[in-house]
């Protein structure tokens, strides 16, 4: 179990998450919310966020996002097999003229 992004929605009054559940060779994740107080401890929150993801993981997942726990190695793109340049902002604004 894996909590992501955790942040307060003051307007919602409750704390949300993206919760991934991993079961063997692939993973789950689902958009977890939690109604609690600003002042609830992280880890109550955390508790909270990890007791729903697992009731979804384990009844009707609804929306959930599933996909192998392996990440699969890169593909070389077809034009694109050297490394793209990249620009360096900081050293553009230096030597824009004053």
């Amino acid at each position: 179990m894996e909590l992501n992004n955790v942040i307060y929605n003051a307007a919602s009054q409750s704390f949300e998450a993206l919760a991934t559940v991993y079961a063997g060779a692939s993973l789950r994740s689902f958009a977890c919310a939690i109604n609690a107080p600003i002042d609830m401890t992280f880890a109550n929150a955390a508790q909270g966020l990890s007791t729903q993801a697992l009731r979804s993981f384990q009844g009707d997942a609804g929306l959930s996002s599933s996909h192998p726990a392996t990440t699969p190695a890169p593909q070389v793109r077809a034009g694109r097999a050297s490394q793209r340049n990249v620009m360096d902002a900081f050293r553009m604004l230096r030597n824009l003229p004053t």
